[in-house]
């Protein structure tokens, strides 16, 4: 009798992988969410896919997950690239250190003068460098279109369903800051834990240009990027809310708005459209966790807001490992088991 895979979460990460396991050829499968397709984080996202990381493992997803997102119509992703801007000698020489691992691993980043993207204010800019090839998309239009792909091959896609409550011999979690709860009952306590992010848009603005890069500013982690006619911000928060409540911190609003006035002045009179949060799904080193856990039980979670744009990658990966084939990267960096080993390697890179 053929085993029923089912995969619990229906965010980037569980549609990836419900996508590519019938894409190789898997026939019994389920994917359920508790809520809807992307209404958890996924639907809440920044919408950035850059390979400019700074560890190698993360580097590598980057690019399988590039490769794929270069695929796609450029509604859902636009090639814009990702712009770093450093504002002192430290920053540049963090951003050059990258850079050097990145070329090493067959990213194509530039040296450019931040000077040359209009509307951008560069006269505090000791140095820059952007891919080009990394970009922005629409993380849940991204994920429908996965689901749309993977329920055209035969996958069952249930909504409202919680998949404990379904019959399975395969079961991958993939169910972001809750994937400790649902992994509990199988006796594997995982180190994940929700950080409430927030983020900010501003607009209409006439005038935006399409090919306005995602802009991250080295030192102080703010970046934007454009949303049609409008800018979206996001700001490392100075005492982080390790909380899942999806609150605004309203008090915030106002400096991130004048951030962006300083760092590209088109935006000044701006006004505040919207303000959102939604959850990271943090682990100890920033880095998912990735793997078996238990009999016929797999774990795809904890990607510290990286999991949509190494979703792609990741997705592909774990459908092989489930259907016992050799993944396309080295998943080995991502056990479970790195925890109580001490083989960490934290991600410094977390925006």
């Amino acid at each position: 009798m053929a085993r029923r895979i089912v995969v619990a979460g229906a965010g980037a990460i569980g549609a990836s992988v419900a996508y590519h396991l019938a894409e190789l050829g898997a026939r019994d499968v389920v994917l359920s969410d508790a809520a809807e397709i992307a209404s958890g984080a996924t639907g809440k996202a920044m919408g950035g896919v850059r390979q400019q990381f700074s560890t190698a493992a993360e580097v590598r997803l980057a690019q399988e997950s590039i490769a794929f997102f270069s695929t796609l119509p450029r509604e859902l992703f636009d090639p814009v690239g990702y712009l770093f801007l450093a504002t002192s000698d430290a920053g540049l020489a963090a951003l050059q250190e990258r850079a050097n691992l990145q070329r090493e691993l067959g990213v194509e980043i530039e040296a450019v003068d931040a000077a040359e993207v209009p509307g951008l204010r560069a006269d505090d800019v000791v140095g820059a460098v952007i891919c080009r090839s990394d970009g922005v998309a629409d993380p849940p239009r991204v994920a429908r279109e996965l689901v749309r792909r993977a329920a055209a091959s035969g996958v069952e896609v249930r909504e409202r369903t919680d998949a404990r409550e379904l019959e399975f011999s395969t079961l991958v979690i993939a169910c972001g800051w809750r994937s400790a709860d649902v992994a509990a009952p199988f006796g594997v306590e995982l180190p994940i834990r929700p950080l409430c992010r927030q983020l900010v848009e501003v607009g209409p603005l006439d005038g935006l240009r399409p090919s306005l890069p995602m802009v991250v500013e080295e030192e102080t982690g703010f970046h934007f990027r454009r949303r049609d006619r409008y800018l979206r911000l996001a700001w490392r928060e100075a005492t982080p809310r390790w909380t899942s409540e999806e609150v605004v911190d309203e008090a915030l609003v106002p400096e991130w708005s004048a951030r962006l006035a300083y760092r590209y002045p088109p935006a000044a009179e701006a006004p505040v459209a919207r303000a959102w949060a939604g959850p990271y799904d943090m682990t100890p080193d920033a880095h998912p966790i990735i793997g078996r856990i238990g009999d016929g039980v797999f774990i795809a979670a904890g990607f510290s807001g990286h999991g949509f744009m190494q979703s792609p990658a990741v997705g592909r990966a774990v459908a092989q490992e489930v259907l016992g084939l050799e993944p396309d990267v080295d998943l080995t960096p991502y056990r479970p088991e790195r925890f109580s080993g001490g083989e960490l390697f934290p991600e410094e890179l977390v925006l």
